[in-house]
């Protein structure tokens, strides 16, 4: 019966704008709330299989979703550990019971952004109890080989064991100029001491001096040197010896022609490199390839150390805490050295609406989302990472208070529609009478 129908219709209109005013009412609600994304209403009518004598009402039904894809208004905030993306993909979190858990058992959930302060244990998390991921950086601050289609090799990032840092020295470079008339006839014979301070595993300074003695011959020019290695780890014993000749050719003049290393050191003519052993481990040293033009030259100059270099840091405390825009946490140290602890990647999926919406502005994989993919921040579709920032609600409060008047208007008329038909069977049935 058609008026039937129109009953159903009618209730059925009462109820998707009932829901309707729970998401507008969310919107509302969560309009100051950092990282919501609107909840939206999708009606689509139900059509009933019609009669050439009769209509029959199918009346309408509703879909929700978030409308996650929408990517809200940054905001400047003063803390460095409030991060957002810039642009389209999610930050990786999980909740509480996922800092102890190993990768695969870990629940891995996805919010735009978050407010992530350091707890006691210095895990980074929100008050709502999310925890930040990322891939760890070794002590180069290389990523390395990671898999970006799950979270496996993600990890609860923590600042409490980079809070003090030091880098042992592994590599030296020397970029040195010995004077040519050393070496002459007239020449004194006196040495030239170059001492570089270098970082043993603890983070203690210790010096390894190298001293460049010229050979003096009775006439013309030797082009000869000898170089001793002292290290102050050891005591005063040499560490290590090398015999170098410079070129005085016109092709070549200036260069190292021959070089041979002996007690303790080696040298590998292929890459430059002399191969030392301190107290905390190996060191390579470079002092230049036979006809190059880089490492150690003799020239009519004073000495004169040019490029000398190292690696390893001291021991240093964090003073500060940032992220860039690719995503890299960084700590500074009191020191004046940066090191890269974790790299935050950018999660995205095919279809964002099909995520499943969970607690604190989080949301996790459904069999809608699609696979997920770890991206580098700024890189294919995803946006960058953004310290020192929130990102707002993209709830519009004007748009909602509209949504608002047509919803109640709506319920109105199918609350009318309810009231008329009761009406018309009202009529009905005092027939009878």
């Amino acid at each position: 019966m058609s008026i039937s129908s129109s009953l159903n219709a009618g209730v059925m209109g009462l109820s998707v704008n009932g829901t309707r005013l729970a998401a507008i009412s969310d919107n509302i609600a969560n309009a100051g709330t950092n990282g919501y994304k609107r909840s939206q209403v999708d009606f689509s009518s139900m059509v009933l299989q019609q009669r050439s004598s009769s209509y029959s009402a199918g009346g309408v039904r509703v879909e929700t979703y978030k409308d996650i894809g929408n990517s809200g208004a940054l905001i400047s905030t003063g803390s460095s550990t409030d991060v957002a993306v810039s642009g389209r993909g999610l930050l990786p979190v999980t909740d509480a019971s996922g800092v102890s858990t190993p990768a695969a058992e870990r629940s891995l959930r996805l919010t735009p952004t978050g407010a992530f302060f350091p707890d006691k244990d210095g895990n980074l998390r929100t008050q709502s109890g999310l925890f930040l991921l990322g891939w760890p950086a070794d002590s180069s601050g290389n990523i390395g080989n990671v898999v970006r289609n799950s979270g496996v090799d993600l990890e609860p990032i923590n600042l409490a064991s980079a809070q003090f840092s030091a880098t042992p020295t592994s590599k030296i470079g020397l970029g040195i100029n010995l004077p040519a008339g050393a070496t002459r006839s007239t020449g004194t014979g006196e040495p030239y001491m170059l001492p570089i301070e270098y970082y043993d595993n603890i983070g203690r300074g210790e010096t390894l001096t190298f001293q460049f003695t010229p050979t003096v011959p009775g006439s013309g020019a030797s082009n000869q040197w000898t170089v001793e290695i002292f290290d102050s780890a050891t005591g005063a014993a040499s560490i290590g010896e090398l015999d170098i000749t410079f070129s005085d050719s016109a092709s070549g003049s200036g260069r190292i022609l021959s070089a041979a290393a002996s007690n303790g050191a080696t040298y590998d003519p292929a890459t430059g490199m002399v191969s030392l052993t301190l107290p905390h481990g190996p060191v390579e040293v470079f002092i230049g390839q036979p006809g190059e033009s880089t490492g150690i030259s003799q020239f009519a100059a004073p000495f004169a150390p040019t490029a000398v270099t190292k690696d390893g840091t001291p021991i240093g405390s964090v003073q500060s805490i940032e992220i860039d825009d690719r995503g890299y946490l960084q700590a500074l140290y009191n020191t004046g050295f940066r090191r890269t602890l974790y790299q935050i990647p950018v999660a995205d999926v095919p279809n964002m609406i099909g995520l499943r919406e969970l607690d604190a502005q989080s949301y996790g994989l459904s069999g809608q989302s699609g696979n997920l993919y770890l991206w580098d921040a700024n890189n294919g579709p995803v946006g960058g990472v953004a310290g020192y920032s929130l990102m707002e609600s993209t709830t519009d409060i004007a748009a909602e208070l509209t949504d608002l008047i047509e919803t109640q208007r709506a319920y109105s008329s199918n609350a009318k529609i309810v009231q008329t038909v009761d009406d018309m069977l009202q009529e009905t049935t005092n027939l009878k009478r």
